[in-house]
C-alpha cells in the first residue's frame, strides 16, 4: 500500500490522516495516540475501524488534528482512518459502511439566537 491521505471533521474538530502499511504505530500530533487521548474510551474509538476489520497493527497512521474537543477529534480520526481504509481496499467499504463509520455526523450546536439566552432558553422571566 502507497500512502493515502485523508481529512476526517466531527463538530468543530478536523484531522488529516496520512496511512501506510506498517507496524501498527498511530501517532496523533506527534505523540502516540494513547498519550493525546489518555481516556480509553476515546483511544477505542480510534481503534475500532482496525478492530472491525481484524487488520490491528498492520497499517501506520500519522494524524494531525485540530480544534474541537476529544470526542470530536478522536471520531474526526476515525472517520478520517475509515475513509483512508476504503481508499485502500474497496472491499472494506460495505463493512464499514454498514458500521455506520464512512458517515459524516452532521450534528453540530446549534447557534445562539437574538433575543435568547442560549441557543433555545430563554431569559427568565418574572410576572410580577
Amino acid at each position: 500500500m502507497e500512502t493515502n491521505n485523508t481529512i476526517g471533521r466531527r463538530k468543530e474538530a478536523s484531522a488529516r490522516v496520512r496511512m501506510s502499511s506498517g507496524s501498527g504505530n498511530i501517532i496523533v500530533n506527534g505523540k502516540d495516540y494513547k498519550q493525546h487521548f489518555p481516556q480509553t474510551i476515546y483511544q477505542l474509538i480510534i481503534e475500532q475501524p482496525f478492530k472491525l476489520l481484524e487488520q490491528v497493527g498492520k497499517f501506520d497512521v500519522t494524524v494531525n488534528v485540530n480544534g474541537g474537543g476529544v470526542k470530536g477529534q478522536a471520531e474526526a480520526v476515525r472517520l478520517g482512518i475509515c475513509r483512508s481504509l476504503q481508499k485502500d481496499n474497496p472491499e472494506w467499504r460495505t463493512i464499514l459502511k454498514k458500521a455506520g463509520m464512512l458517515t459524516r455526523d452532521p450534528r453540530v450546536v446549534e447557534r445562539k439566537k437574538p433575543g435568547k439566552r442560549k441557543a433555545r432558553r430563554s431569559y427568565q422571566f418574572s410576572k410580577r
